[in-house]
Parts: C-alpha cells; structure tokens; sequence
C-alpha cells in the first residue's frame, strides 16, 4: 500500500469518515481472520462449539469484546505512529526486550499460519473433489506468492471485497443449517459431552482468550500497516470496529449451525461442507470454492507480512523471498493434517498471544490514567 503525501495537507486532522473506506477496512479485517480454520469450520468447532452454550455465547461474547479492543488499537496506533516497520508495533506495547521477542515470534507463529492455509486448501480438495491435497496445497501457495508479488496495496484493494461476501455466505449456511433443525442446538448440546471432539483448551474462557491470542498475532503488523495510511483516527477506529464485531457475530451463528449438527460434523475435516451438502451438491461445490477463496484471502497477507519483516515491498529480495517462503510452507502444511495443524498451531500461539494481550491492556490503562500518550 503506497502512503499518502502529506506535502501540502496534514491528513491525519482529516475527521471526515468515509463510508466506503470504512467498509474497505473492515472487509481487509475480516478477510484476513477468515482463513481455513474458520471456512472449513474447523476452528469454529474446536475453539466454540466443543464447549456447549457456554463455549458458544461466552467465547462468542469475551472474543467480541476482546477483538474490538485489539483491532481498534493496532489500527489507530498504526495511524498515529505510523512506524517506519509495522514490526515495531511490539516495541511500543513491550518495550526493547519483550518487543524483539514478540517481533520474532510473531514471524515464526505467521508463517506457520500460512502452512496451515496450504493444510486447509489441501484438506478441502483432498475431501470434497476427491482430488490428492498436493493440488490444493501447490494451487493455493502459487496463487498466494503471485499476490504478495504486486505489494500491499493490491492486496488490501483484493481483499476488502472478498471478505464480506464470504462473511455473508458462511452467516446465510449457519442460518439455515439453525433454521432447518432448530431443535438440534439443545440436542446437540446433550449429545456433545459423549462426542469426541478436539478441543483448543481445558475449558471455554481459556479458548476465548487463545483465541484472541493468536489472531492478535495474526494482525498486529498488518494493521499497524494499514492503520498508516487511514487518513484518520475516527475512519481507523470504525473500520476496526465493523471488522471485529462483524466477524464475532460470524463465528457465534457458524458455531451455533455446527451445534445443531453434531452428530454429522463431528470428526470431518470440513464441516462447513456438511451443511452445505444438507442443501444440494452443487451448493456444496459453490461452498467449497468460498472455503478456498477464504483461505487465500487469508494466506496472501500471512505471506506477505513475513517477507516485508526482512525486506522491502516490491523490492527483488522481497519477491525472491516470498517465492521461497511459500515452497518451504508448502512442503510443511501437506506434511501433516489440517486438523491437527489446526490445534497445535492455533491454541499453542494462542497462549503466548495472551501475555501480548495483557502488555497491551498495560499500556492502554496508563494511557488513559494521563501517564502516556498514543
């Protein structure tokens, strides 16, 4: 994304809140957070689902809360400083030491994320078309390298627009997957406890904040690179905001639909498809075609957000970069199953993103006591 030229207008005294800029923001948000895990439902189902009504409403409601604080600070905290690299939005929240070390971890635990995305795309050729998950994996991390090649700002633009659409498609499935059996939520909540289901965590509000965790370490440099060029804080803050609730909403009425379902969803590696295939197999093919459209939107800005780490956007090291990341992550995510990759990547990060949650909670608290400013 290319900054904007402040030679003549300060831009960030700009309080005019552009509608479809808010929009472009919360569709770029959501899109990113949309990846395999929360498509195929197989996040869905670990980190809310597993849990019953508690794990459903109280995760549903704790990551709702806890997302809008996280988006809306990386964002405008990513206006206001504008860092020469997104990275070093760590350094602001945990100073020096904790700031390198979450600055590289976040490196590591990104790119693990993208070879849960080849995992995913894997995962979805492998059991719906038939079809060995090399393709998939290969398919996704060839188209994933091409974006990151024309930077930034291709990216956001492609995104924005992908991201609703798929929200708005995942919410119309769990809806009809709760309206055509709306008995199947209480009975689902009393067959779970025999089920076998992976959970993320020993018990629900764990999960939630596992949950927030890993996603927090997912957005932090995106958006303190995005929220750089927002040309204010009022169009950060409500761009963060419709993205994070929007999305929470999404993961609340999907988890409801799996519940609803789960007899049928448990031990698949795609549950979404389950619901779709309840409707007509040729929805369910249109479904798995969204699936994959949100594991790419969500693999492009993990691809990228570790190549612009050790190198600039568009530079050739960069493009060089990306190209390799994206084989070595390849050959790890059709290593191993999606679902596994799943739990162990997610809920594993999730705990580290938590102490990053509680150095932030930190240092907005002094902030707002007057001791420190944004």
């Amino acid at each position: 994304m290319v900054e904007r030229s402040t030679t003549h207008v300060d831009l960030s005294t700009d309080r005019k809140v552009r509608l479809g800029t808010v929009l472009t923001y919360a569709g770029a948000i959501i899109a990113f957070l949309i990846g395999s895990g929360f498509a195929t439902g197989q996040e869905i189902l670990q980190y809310f689902t597993a849990y019953g009504y508690q794990g459903i409403i109280g995760t549903g409601l704790v990551v709702a809360a806890l997302m809008t604080y996280v988006v809306v600070e990386f964002f405008t905290v990513g206006q206001t400083q504008k860092f020469e690299k997104p990275s070093r939005i760590y350094h602001y929240y945990c100073g020096k030491i904790g700031g390198t070390f979450f600055d590289y971890f976040s490196v590591l635990f990104v790119f693990l994320s993208f070879t849960v995305m080849v995992a995913g795309a894997g995962a979805v050729f492998e059991e719906h078309y038939g079809m060995s998950k090399y393709v998939g994996g290969i398919a996704l991390a060839v188209l994933a390298a091409a974006s990151v090649w024309f930077g930034l700002r291709n990216l956001v633009d492609v995104i924005g627009k992908i991201g609703p659409l798929i929200v708005l498609i995942a919410v119309g499935l769990g809806a009809f997957g709760i309206l055509r059996n709306p008995r199947g939520i209480a009975e689902g909540a009393t067959l779970l406890p025999g089920l076998e289901i992976t959970q993320a965590s020993s018990n629900w509000f764990m999960a939630a904040l596992s949950y927030v965790g890993f996603c927090m370490l997912w957005l932090a440099a995106f958006l303190a690179a995005m929220g750089k060029t927002a040309r204010s804080k009022q169009e950060a803050v409500a761009g963060g905001v419709v993205g994070a609730l929007a999305f929470s909403a999404a993961c609340i009425i999907v988890a409801l639909a799996l519940l609803a379902n789960i007899t049928r969803v448990a031990g698949t590696e795609i549950p979404m498809l389950v619901l779709a295939k309840d409707i007509s197999p040729v929805l369910a093919s249109g479904i798995s075609v969204m699936i994959l459209s949100g594991i790419y939107t969500t693999a492009v800005p993990l691809l990228w957000t570790v190549s612009s780490r050790f190198f600039a956007d568009r530079s050739p090291r960069f493009k060089t970069s990306t190209v390799a990341l994206a084989a070595l992550g390849t050959v790890i995510g059709l290593a191993l199953p999606f679902s596994q990759m799943v739990n162990l990547v997610y809920v594993i990060n999730g705990y580290v993103g938590i102490a990053l949650l509680v150095l932030m909670l930190v240092k907005t608290g002094r902030r707002i006591a007057g001791r420190q400013r944004l």
